[in-house]
């Protein structure tokens, strides 16, 4: 019973949150400034970590997978490997993942500690929408920095591949990018925005909809924090398992 009533709250709160991000009154000067401070902190200041962690995962995935497919003499699947494996799968779930741990727990432990300290009941005393203020800003956020930060690792890896494929088979600039257009497929395109958007909603939701379960104790906050972690990975899994249904039904 009190998983059940924990699972429509959540849902509950993210359909309101839903609703909220096509409500003209969200996006105020107020909000647009917060938006623009997590957006920085989300997507900017990991840009160094994150173009190291892609240059290394590149340079991995496609070492191994491309040395594989020329012992296997299919150097024909080499663009569906890129555009359908790379691109559309591990780019995501590897930013979703670097994004979970980092800002997810951040967002969670910050919520939590605003409740603590009683800050949510100040804005609220001063009839400040904390929807509009603080929620709606940071999910934002999170869905355009996932669908930026995917992209920036799938043009990292796409541009390690070049190198690669370079050294392996011999593959030329323009040989190499008529590969990739022939391969790339619309509909995985289409997939790929929508759950990124759909990662970055949750992961910044889900830890939100936690904070605010945090209690006055301070001893709260972690355990605030571990719970929504979890709930967090959950859902990355569950969104994955549903894109890959979608994608190969």
């Amino acid at each position: 019973m009190r998983t059940t009533s924990s699972l429509l709250g959540t849902l509950a709160f993210a359909a309101g949150v839903f609703l909220s991000i096509f409500d003209r009154r969200t996006y105020n000067s107020a909000s647009r400034t917060v938006f623009i401070h997590q957006f920085y902190f989300t997507s900017v200041q990991i840009l160094p970590l994150f173009l190291s962690v892609a240059a290394v995962f590149g340079s991995l995935i496609n070492g191994m997978a491309f040395q594989v497919i020329k012992n296997l003499g299919l150097t024909d699947y080499l663009g569906r490997l890129l555009m359908g494996f790379v691109v559309t799968e591990l780019a995501p779930f590897v930013t979703v993942l670097l994004l979970a741990l980092r800002s997810s727990a951040a967002i969670n432990a910050e919520i939590a500690v605003m409740k603590v300290n009683r800050e949510l009941d100040t804005l609220e005393h001063f009839r400040i929408d904390l929807l509009h203020y603080l929620f709606v800003p940071r999910i934002l956020s999170g869905m355009l920095s996932m669908i930026f930060l995917t992209s920036v690792f799938a043009l990292v890896v796409l541009s390690v591949g070049l190198i690669v494929s370079g050294l392996i088979f011999g593959t030329g600039v323009d040989a190499y990018f008529d590969t990739l257009l022939n391969a790339a497929d619309i509909f995985d395109i289409i997939v790929l925005l929508i759950k990124c958007a759909t990662f970055g909603f949750f992961i910044t939701m889900i830890p939100i909809g936690f904070g605010l379960r945090a209690t006055r104790e301070l001893t709260s906050i972690p355990v605030s924090v571990l719970n929504g972690m979890v709930t967090v990975f959950l859902a990355i899994i569950i969104i994955e398992v549903l894109s890959s249904i979608i994608r190969f039904i």
